[in-house]
C-alpha cells in the first residue's frame, strides 16, 4: 500500500529542476527532488551568463522587462536561503567591429524599450589593456552568471538535509498514473513534473513536443592577471570567474548530438578569443553539452493534455538560467493559485500534434 499523498516529485535537478523545485516549496508545496544517477547533465558544463541583449543585431531577450527583475532577485533570494554564494551581477562589454557597427548599435540603444539594458559608456582605454576595441564598445546591463554546479549543489545538499532527495533514474514506466495522483516507489504525488532537459526528448509521454537540441562546448583557460571584471562578448564570449581563470565559449552544432569535445570546437574558440584578447593564455579544460532548445525556440511548461497529474518544465535552450524563476514562478502558480501560464510556452499549444 503507498504512502500518504505528498505534493511535488520533480525529475530532474538541472537548472530547471533546481529552480522549480526552491520555488515550489515557496508556495508551501512539499517537493521531492529525483535526479539521473547516470544521464550527464548541461548545467554541469554552462556558463550559466544571463544577458538581455543577444545577438549581433542586440535582440532583447523575449519578455527580459519581467525575467530580469524577477531572476536578479530569485538567485539572490536563493543565496540566503543556500547559505551559500553563485550569483555574479555584472555587465557585458561589447567591442564594436567597425565604425558601422558603432553607428548602428548606438542608434539600436537609443530605443526606448532597449536603453534600460544600456549602461554609461564604458572606460574603453580600460578594455582596451586586454580587448581589441580600436572603434570603442557598448556595456549591456543587468547581465552576469550564476555558478551553475555551485547552485545545483546547494539545492541538492539542500533537498537531502531534507531527506527529500532520491538518487534514481525516474522512467515513466515505473510510474503508476491515476486521476488524483501518480505513485512512485510507495509514494502517493499530486504531481510529478519532469524537468530533464535534452534527456526529455526521449520520454515517450512528451515524445510529441518538438524538440530541436543544439551541442555547445566551452574552454576554461588559465591567465596571469586577468584585470576585466566584465564579459567580454564579441563572436564569443569571455567571461572571467577570478583573476587567473577565464571561461571561452561557445559553440553551436546541430550535428554530432554528442557529449564529446572536438577538435574542430577547440579551435574555433581558441582562434576568435586569440582574435579578440590581447593577453596570453593557456586552455585548461574543454567541456561539451546538448542544450534543450525547441522548434519554436520557446520552453515547454505544463500539464500533459490527457494526464492531468503529469507536468514538464523544460526545453529551456541557452537562456534556462534566465527563464527559469520567472517561469517556475509562473507554473508554480498555475498549480496551486489558479493562475495563467505565458501561452507562448504553455505546451498546449502543440495539442494538435
Amino acid at each position: 500500500m503507498s504512502s500518504a499523498v505528498a505534493d511535488v516529485l520533480v525529475v530532474g535537478q538541472g537548472v530547471a529542476g533546481s529552480v522549480l523545485a526552491l520555488t515550489l516549496e515557496r508556495y508551501g508545496c512539499s517537493v521531492t527532488v529525483a535526479s539521473s544517477a547516470s544521464l550527464p547533465a548541461a548545467s554541469a558544463v554552462a556558463a550559466g551568463i544571463v544577458n538581455p541583449l543577444t545577438g549581433r543585431k542586440l535582440v532583447r531577450t523575449w519578455e527580459a522587462d519581467r525575467l530580469f527583475p524577477y531572476l536578479h532577485q530569485f538567485y539572490t533570494a536563493a543565496e540566503g536561503q543556500l547559505n551559500q554564494s553563485f550569483f555574479t551581477p555584472l555587465g557585458i562589454y561589447r567591442p564594436y567591429r567597425d565604425a558601422k557597427e558603432r553607428a548602428d548599435y548606438q542608434q539600436v540603444t537609443a530605443d526606448a524599450d532597449l536603453v534600460r539594458y544600456v549602461g554609461e559608456p564604458g572606460d574603453d582605454a580600460a578594455y582596451g589593456a586586454v580587448v581589441s576595441n580600436p572603434f570603442g564598445g557598448l556595456r549591456v546591463t543587468q547581465a552576469g552568471w550564476v555558478d551553475l554546479p555551485s547552485f545545483v549543489g546547494a539545492v541538492r545538499t539542500y533537498f537531502i538535509q531534507k531527506d527529500r532527495f532520491i538518487r534514481a533514474d525516474v522512467q515513466p514506466d515505473n510510474l503508476t498514473i491515476g486521476s488524483d495522483s501518480v505513485t512512485y516507489a510507495g509514494v502517493r504525488y499530486r504531481y510529478v513534473i519532469f524537468c530533464e532537459g535534452s534527456h526529455g526528448q526521449a520520454n515517450p509521454l512528451f515524445s510529441y513536443l518538438p524538440y530541436n537540441v543544439v551541442k555547445g562546448e566551452i574552454l576554461t583557460a588559465r591567465v596571469t592577471d586577468y584585470p576585466v571584471q566584465d564579459i567580454i562578448n564579441q563572436g564569443v564570449f569571455v567571461m572571467p570567474i577570478n583573476r587567473t581563470i577565464i571561461r571561452i565559449g561557445a559553440t553551436y552544432s546541430w550535428h554530432e548530438l554528442d557529449w564529446q569535445t572536438t577538435e574542430a570546437g577547440r579551435t574555433f574558440l581558441e582562434t576568435k578569443a586569440r582574435d579578440l584578447l590581447r593577453i596570453p593564455f593557456t586552455v585548461v579544460q574543454q567541456q561539451a553539452g546538448i542544450r534543450p532548445s525547441t522548434k519554436d525556440r520557446r520552453p515547454f511548461v505544463g500539464m500533459h493534455p490527457q494526464l492531468p497529474r503529469i507536468g514538464i518544465f523544460g526545453g529551456m535552450g541557452t537562456k534556462g538560467v534566465s527563464l527559469a524563476p520567472y517561469l517556475a514562478d509562473q507554473f508554480a502558480g498555475a498549480l496551486w493559485a489558479g493562475q495563467e501560464i505565458n501561452e507562448a510556452v504553455n505546451i498546449s499549444r502543440f495539442r494538435s500534434l
